[in-house]
């Protein structure tokens, strides 16, 4: 058996083991390990009793690793990026590219605190766990849907139909356009147009058969959702403002149409 003086006896001066090194860098000897199972820190000599030895090279890079690690690079790109850095312009490309990587997932991540944050609310009004309808609201907030509030007072089947008859890409697609249909009524009203006119009538006209697309021509549960929000005053700041141009407008529509269809 090798006691601890032969021990140090087989290890040359400069080298040290696994332990050591992990204690001088405050790691563990699994993490050592795994580095050297992916290829990014291999001991550098091996005792004559078999230890795996570390040089003070091998610390300086590992040094470089945890330096790269912690700002965010994954160990995959620090194999490939720390083997292929030889100038001073190759470490300024690898950080501006990693820059920007970081920007678009601190973007990713404060979309999602804030998502927490408004869920949070929604649930305490709910006063109810309804995974379906936190889902619901979820997909709302990833897509920037200002209605996202309404979910919560939708029945759960509504919330399934309009489920099963959109895909998430498809249901974005007509909230932006949504959005842009209301905008316009704003402006429109703003800039005095007369609810009358063509290009108001081509805008309800649309607006209108939109909605029903998406109500399945349901007009019964369509009128029920409208009155509900009205009532309980969770429509959203430019849906109110826009109904403001868009219901004189649709009154007009409909008298034209002999009524609503």
């Amino acid at each position: 058996m090798m006691t601890q003086k032969s021990k140090n006896r087989a290890i040359p001066d400069g080298f040290m083991t696994v332990g050591e090194l992990a204690k001088k860098m405050g790691v563990t000897v699994r993490t050592l390990q795994h580095y050297d199972k992916e290829g990014l820190l291999t001991p550098s000599a091996e005792s004559e009793g078999g230890f795996r030895l570390y040089s003070y090279k091998d610390m300086v890079r590992l040094n470089q690793i945890l330096s790269m690690k912690y700002l965010g690079f994954s160990l995959s790109d620090i194999k490939g990026k720390l083997t292929n850095i030889d100038t001073p312009q190759d470490m300024e490309r690898a950080l501006a590219d990693h820059a920007e990587d970081l920007r678009a997932k601190i973007k990713v991540w404060s979309q999602a605190l804030e998502a927490i944050e408004i869920l949070k609310k929604e649930v305490v009004q709910m006063q109810t766990v309804n995974f379906q309808k936190y889902a619901a609201i979820i997909v709302n907030l990833q897509m920037d849907n200002e209605f996202y509030g309404m979910v919560k007072h939708m029945d759960s089947e509504f919330i399934d139909r309009m489920g099963e008859k959109y895909t998430q890409t498809q249901a974005k697609d007509i909230v932006d356009k949504t959005k842009e249909l209301l905008n316009t009524a704003i402006r429109y009203k703003e800039e005095g147009v007369d609810p009358a006119s063509e290009k108001a009538q081509a805008l309800v006209k649309e607006f209108w058969e939109r909605t029903l697309e998406v109500m399945d021509g349901d007009i019964d549960k369509l009128m029920q959702m409208a009155h509900k929000a009205e009532q309980e005053g969770y429509l959203p700041e430019i849906q109110v403002k826009a109904n403001e141009f868009i219901n004189p407008a649709l009154t007009i529509y409909f008298t034209k149409q002999g009524g609503i269809k």
